[in-house]
C-alpha cells in the first residue's frame, strides 16, 4: 500500500497549492509558528469548497502553551469539533495530556462523539508521554483514528525506531509520521519504518517587505512551497517505485 502525504497549510491558496503539487490530504490550521492552533470557521469553509472536505483534517487546538485542558477548555474543543465537522471538515485533530503526562482518555472520548463519523487524529500530544506504543492502545479505546508522532523524538528522521514500534502495535490505527520539519530528503528513512503517512508543513515565506511596524508584529506570514510539496511528492513515489520493483 503506498503511504499518503498530507501538508499542514493555513490558507486556500495554500490547499490549492498543496493538492495541485500531489498532496493526498491536508490539515487546516493556523499559527503554525506556535505549532498550530484552531482556524477559523470561514476559513474551513474556504477550503472545505477549494478542495473538497474529505481531505481536509482541521486542528482543533484553543491554545499554545501544552496539551492540558480544564474543564472549559475541554467544552470548547466539543464546540470548535461540531462547527468544524459541519463546515465541511472531514476529519479532526486532537490532543490533550493529564496533568502527570497521560492521554486525557477523557477528553478524548468526549471529542470522539462531538466529531460524530469524522476522522478523529490523536497530533504530537502523544511525543510528550512517557511510552506512546502503551498511549496507542487507550486511544484506540477510545475511537482514535490515526495518530501523527515523531517517535517521541524531536525530529521524526531520529524516531524511526519508535516509529517502527508503534506500526507493529497500531491495529486499525494509522500511523503518520511528522513532527520537527520533515524534510522531502527525510521521507525514504521515515517509509522504511512501515507508517501509512507522511506529515510536513513545506512552509515559505512571503510578504516580506510589506509594512509590519509595532501593531503587526514581524514582518512577513506562512505560505505553502509547492516545490517543497512536489520534492515530497516524487521522494514517496521513488520509495513506491522501488518497493514495486522489488
Amino acid at each position: 500500500m503506498t503511504a499518503v502525504l498530507e501538508i499542514a497549510v493555513q490558507d486556500p491558496a495554500g490547499a490549492r497549492a498543496a493538492i495541485a503539487a500531489g498532496a493526498d490530504r491536508l490539515e487546516l490550521c493556523q499559527a503554525l509558528g506556535v505549532g498550530g492552533l484552531t482556524p477559523s470557521i470561514g476559513l474551513v469553509e474556504a477550503v472545505a469548497a477549494a478542495v473538497g472536505g474529505d481531505r481536509v483534517n482541521v486542528l482543533v487546538r484553543p491554545r499554545g502553551g501544552g496539551f492540558v485542558y480544564d474543564d472549559e477548555e475541554v467544552a470548547l474543543v466539543a464546540a470548535d469539533i461540531v462547527a468544524a465537522v459541519r463546515a465541511g471538515a472531514g476529519g479532526v485533530v486532537i490532543g490533550a495530556l493529564t496533568a502527570d503526562g497521560q492521554a486525557d482518555l477523557d477528553a478524548v472520548a468526549r471529542w470522539r462523539d462531538a466529531a460524530g463519523g469524522a476522522a478523529l487524529v490523536f497530533h504530537r500530544a502523544i511525543d510528550a508521554t512517557g511510552d506512546p506504543v502503551a498511549v496507542l492502545a487507550e486511544l484506540y479505546a477510545v475511537g482514535v483514528d490515526r495518530v501523527l508522532t515523531s517517535g517521541g523524538a524531536a525530529r521524526s528522521i531520529d524516531g524511526v525506531p519508535t516509529l517502527a514500534r508503534l506500526v507493529e502495535a497500531a491495529g486499525d490505527v494509522e500511523i503518520m509520521a511528522g513532527g520537527g520539519g520533515v524534510r522531502p530528503v527525510d521521507i525514504p528513512a521515515i517509509l522504511a519504518a512501515g507508517v501509512g503517512a507522511v506529515h510536513l508543513s513545506a512552509r515559505g515565506q512571503a510578504g516580506l517587505d510589506a509594512p509590519a511596524g509595532p501593531g503587526g508584529g514581524a514582518p512577513g506570514h506562512d505560505v505553502t512551497d509547492a516545490a517543497v510539496v512536489a520534492e515530497a511528492v516524487a521522494a514517496m513515489r521513488a520509495v513506491a517505485g522501488s518497493t514495486a520493483r522489488s
